[in-house]
């Protein structure tokens, strides 16, 4: 019998460890190739790892953007700027709930915190405004002139409806005048 090298079974372990340790890598984290074209230095293969945290019902709730930088999912609504002219705000003359505002947004947190300003045409008027989230009472109805600030739980099950859009009204009421509201702060969030 031939006389084998007495490092074989060492470099045959170190092999076998190599192995396991690529076959893991392949099939825990894919490599996501970039292959450029010819007019940015063509046939550059880039390889960049995927970033993904799932919960424990398999809804995907954060991933990185391998194409900008920066986050994919979430992705974070912000609220545009608003006029300080409360003349051009959501209003309402009606003595009956009107909704004066209205959004969509996705659900992507158990919790939402939404913050008004309200305010009145003049010393006479009075009113009150609220906000529902799919057509149920979100907070407390406010007296018109004073800040709706309020966080609390979505309506319904988060299991079922994560990614869903939700439905936001601001509606409120006036006695003798003008009631405003505008929207200055929303954010969803988890406590």
């Amino acid at each position: 019998m031939p006389q084998l090298p007495e490092d074989i079974i060492d470099r045959l372990n170190k092999m076998e460890r190599r192995l396991k340790a690529l076959s893991t890598a392949v099939n825990t984290r894919p490599a996501v190739s970039e292959i450029r074209p010819p007019a940015q230095n063509g046939g550059v293969v880039i390889n960049r790892p995927l970033f993904r945290i799932f919960d424990g019902y398999g809804h995907e709730i954060f991933a990185d953007d391998i194409m900008t930088g920066g986050l994919a999912r979430p992705w974070l609504q912000l609220l545009p700027p608003q006029t300080v002219d409360k003349s051009r705000w959501p209003s309402t003359t009606s003595a009956s709930f009107t909704t004066i505002a209205l959004s969509y947004n996705p659900i992507w947190q158990p919790k939402l915190r939404l913050s008004l300003h309200t305010a009145v045409s003049s010393g006479t008027t009075t009113g009150q405004v609220r906000v529902l989230v799919d057509n149920q009472p979100f907070g407390p109805t406010v007296t018109a002139g004073s800040t709706y600030d309020y966080t609390g739980l979505l309506p319904g099950d988060m299991k079922s409806r994560f990614g869903q859009t939700m439905e936001i009204q601001i509606q409120a009421l006036a006695n003798g005048g003008t009631v405003y509201a505008q929207p200055v702060l929303m954010y969803g969030t988890q406590t």
